[in-house]
């Protein structure tokens, strides 16, 4: 098919049918035995241009091929068959530059279809046809191969052409053969070094063995081999001295050879390498390159002085002054730590008045002084100064321990007039909190240090500072200007710095620092936060903490006490913690308000009144206690509700029964005159509505009374009495005592009974009636089933018309002795009368 006519710029050829194949000189061949049919065969061939984008197609028709004489073509059977044939020679072999003579014939190719056919050959491909063109050429009727001219390897390892065996009418037999020229490496190629110069480092008294570095060759020949099998050595070492390192001919590693590598004797090495192909054998091509190998410095050589003694002079007193500068020589690198001069005072330098330091732009050390020098005390100064490195050492092995470089300084002290000193120079004076002004709290003097004594100097506090003190001009004595309190303003820091300046006769000056600190005292009475508290029926203990306003140790811990001996044998008071105690009752006392005052003492003896008023109230909780309970005024106690309605509600009982028994008696029976005194006191009987006369008749009976069943109360301008008609022979129990004495003898203090008055104060009624009626109230109280209530404490609705005191029941016996024991337990229904008698 001529496909040049169709497309001739064409890149791209392809069949459709999979059983034909298409050469880029149009041939087509079959690639598998066919079987022709009756009907004619189609495909179609496909032309690209890729860079032009055009495509064309051309159409193929194969029909059977009519038979022909046997002179011309020999008929093909309807079947294509393929026999073996001599058409896929062995690749090729060329000499890399190869002498000749040329042309050279290199292969030759032919088809066993020239037994039938003329055969003619062609090839196209690289070295023909394409770069490098003409290198190659085929014979057009022998089939044999030619080379032209030299080739290098290098540039060319091998050919792959096409070649061709066709019919003079262009029918190709045979399938295009692929043949491979491959050239044969010649060692033409020497090795070469990958740089022009290999530089190294290697610390300096390494071990033998150490790699240092490895050198890299190449070689352009055709690998794996004998041509690029290399072998490296060393040629020649700088300085020519013993052989300091090895090279590993295989690999091409250097190590460290010598023992000892000195930087100080040789800072470097230069190493003349080569590399031989052939591996290594003489006729081999080589290549030399060069190695530097630097030895790196390590800290093996110590610093050490120039000089071994200085001399230097200062005058006193000079502070941050430079006085000399010292060198080192070290044989390390410069600038290295190995070599950096780190320099110390070893001794002489107790006082820490000399400092050395090193300058890092030329290594030197540098002396200076830190603090004042006295001439006085010392004339002179001798220092011993040290020097080592910044690195640490790093010695070759078998080597001697290297020794620290010392040398002396003298420093000479220059005498020159100086001003007062003080001594200290920072004086604390504590002072206690309040003293008086004027009080001398110390004394602050300054030394001429050229004389050693005090004369001539004056002294005084420069202005701006606190004015807490000031100073004697002469003596140098120190009193306070103003009460040193620490809870005022600028105290409350509780100290105070003064600077105080001494002068001397030639007006040179001195300075001194005196630090007042106020010292705490004791200026403050303790008081107890909280003096009102309820105490209900519990009895729970009350916790009682106090404050001091001073501290430590004029504060807690704290000491509580009761003044009052009688409130003491009512109350106790027992320790909690440094600041509190409890208050609690020692028995079971009455119901009231009690104000006890107690004593808090604290740890510097400084004793704190203070009043604590407890309601002792028959409460469960302290909201249920209103405050209405009556103050006792004897006892600083007030009786509770259920004490005032057994008082009033006795005493009317008492009233009744005294009524009773007069009337039976009648009136033989009293036949005593009724003094005027008395007259108001008598009981008057009257069953109308309006006011009665008052009669005066001696059938009246007078009131008669004992001390612990109540009284007639008048009320006098402020005073408040109780006036009761005394009778004969009619006494009160006591209370503690069990005896019998009259109510007169009590007021008087002796047994005998008083005739001359009939009344009686009312502490002295309270005396007897308290304790009594406060015993039976709190044994129905704590009775719960109402036992005793139940002996004298009746309901009753109609008395009858028997004897008045016929419905009193057991309160009817005059001379019992538990006649009043109904009033220890009051109901309910009492409360209104009780409320109402209160309020009236």
């Amino acid at each position: 098919v001529d496909l040049k006519e169709c497309l001739q710029s064409a890149e791209f050829i392809s069949s459709s049918d999979g059983n034909f194949k298409v050469l880029e000189d149009g041939s087509v061949y079959t690639t598998s035995a066919l079987s022709l049919s009756a009907e004619k065969k189609t495909f179609t061939i496909l032309l690209k241009d890729i860079q032009e984008q055009v495509e064309k197609k051309i159409h193929v028709d194969l029909v059977e091929e009519e038979k022909k004489t046997p002179n011309t073509r020999h008929a093909r059977d309807t079947v294509l068959k393929r026999t073996k044939r001599r058409w896929g020679p062995i690749p090729s072999v060329m000499i890399e530059n190869s002498l000749g003579p040329f042309p050279l014939q290199i292969q030759q190719v032919q088809s066993d279809t020239a037994q039938n056919y003329t055969i003619y050959y062609s090839a196209s491909g690289p070295g023909i046809d394409q770069d490098p063109k003409g290198l190659f050429y085929i014979e057009r009727e022998t089939g044999n191969i030619f080379a032209t001219r030299a080739v290098d390897r290098e540039q060319y390892p091998s050919f792959q052409i096409i070649c061709f065996a066709t019919t003079p009418d262009g029918y190709s037999p045979e399938v295009p053969l692929v043949h491979t020229i491959r050239i044969e490496d010649d060692n033409d190629n020497a090795p070469y070094f990958t740089q022009d110069v290999f530089e190294f480092c290697v610390p300096e008294n390494s071990r033998p063995g150490v790699v240092v570095g490895k050198v890299i060759a190449e070689d352009r020949d055709e690998p794996y081999t004998l041509h690029t099998t290399l072998k490296y050595r060393i040629v020649s070492q700088t300085p020519p001295i013993t052989p300091a390192f090895s090279l590993h001919g295989d690999t091409g590693a250097i190590s460290v050879l010598l023992p000892q590598l000195d930087r100080e004797l040789v800072p470097s090495y230069t190493l003349l390498v080569e590399v031989r192909d052939m591996a290594g054998q003489p006729f081999g091509l080589c290549t030399t390159g060069t190695v530097v190998i630097k030895i790196e410095d390590t800290n093996d050589n110590a610093p050490t002085f120039k000089q071994l003694q200085y001399e230097t002079r200062v005058e006193e007193n000079r502070v941050n002054v430079e006085i000399l500068r010292v060198s080192v020589v070290d044989l390390d690198e410069p600038g290295s730590p190995g070599s950096g001069a780190v320099y110390e005072i070893i001794r002489g330098n107790d006082d820490q008045a000399f400092e050395i330091t090193t300058d890092k732009n030329t290594n030197e050390g540098i002396l200076c002084v830190v603090k004042g020098l006295d001439y006085e005390t010392a004339k002179q100064r001798i220092l011993v100064i040290g020097v080592n490195n910044e690195a640490p050492y790093l010695l070759a092995p078998h080597s001697q321990q290297l020794s620290q470089s010392t040398s002396s300084v003298t420093v000479h002290v220059l005498d020159v007039d100086e001003g007062p000193v003080f001594k200290p120079c920072l004086l604390r004076l504590d002072v206690k909190e309040c003293e008086d002004i004027g009080t001398a709290i110390g004394r602050y003097v300054a030394q001429d240090p050229e004389t050693g004594n005090s004369e001539g100097i004056r002294y005084r506090i420069p202005p701006g500072q606190c004015n807490w003190v000031n100073i004697d001009d002469k003596s140098g004595e120190i009193r306070t200007v103003r009460v040193l309190d620490r809870d005022i303003g600028e105290m409350r820091r509780g100290q105070c710095n003064v600077t105080v300046l001494a002068i001397d006769r030639n007006g040179k000056t001195g300075t001194g620092t005196i630090q007042v600190c106020i010292v705490p005292g004791n200026k403050n009475f303790p008081r107890i936060t909280q003096t009102d508290y309820i105490m209900c029926r519990d009895r729970k203990p009350i916790c009682l903490t106090a404050q001091d306003g001073d501290e430590a140790p004029y504060s807690a811990p704290f000491e509580y006490r009761i003044n009052d001996r009688r409130l003491a044998s009512m109350w106790k008071l027992t320790p909690h913690d440094d600041n509190s105690w409890y208050l609690s009752p020692k028995s079971d006392i009455p119901y009231g308000i009690y104000e006890i005052p107690v004593s808090v003492i604290d740890n510097g003896g400084k004793i704190g009144e203070n009043i604590v008023r407890v309601n002792l109230c028959d409460c469960v909780t302290p909201s249920e206690c209103d405050g209405r309970t009556r103050q006792l005024a004897g006892g600083n106690v007030t009786l509770g509700l259920w004490a005032i309605l057994a008082m009033i509600l006795g005493s009317l009982l008492l009233l009744l029964i005294l009524i009773t028994i007069c009337g039976c008696c009648g009136a033989g029976v009293m036949h005593r005159q009724v003094t005027d005194d008395c007259a108001n006191h008598n009981l008057i009987i009257s069953n109308t509505e309006a006011p009665g006369e008052e009669v005066m008749d001696h059938n009246i009976i007078p009131l008669q009374n004992t001390c612990d069943q109540g009284g007639y109360g008048v009320k006098t301008g402020e005073q408040q009495t109780f006036e009761m008609v005394k009778g004969r022979g009619h006494t009160l129990e006591s209370v503690k005592g069990g005896g019998h004495q009259t109510l007169g003898s009590v007021k008087e203090g002796g047994g005998q009974t008083m005739m001359d008055t009939c009344r009686y104060s009312y502490s002295e009624w309270h005396n007897f009636t308290h304790p009594r009626l406060g015993e039976k109230v709190h044994l129905c109280r704590q009775d719960e089933e109402q036992k005793h209530s139940e002996d004298y404490l009746l309901s009753y609705n109609y008395e009858g018309k028997g004897s008045l005191a016929g419905s009193v029941g057991c309160c009817s016996d005059q001379h019992e002795e538990e006649a009043l024991d109904f009033l220890d337990q009051l109901e309910p229904k009492f409360r209104t009368l009780a409320e109402t008698c209160i309020k009236r």
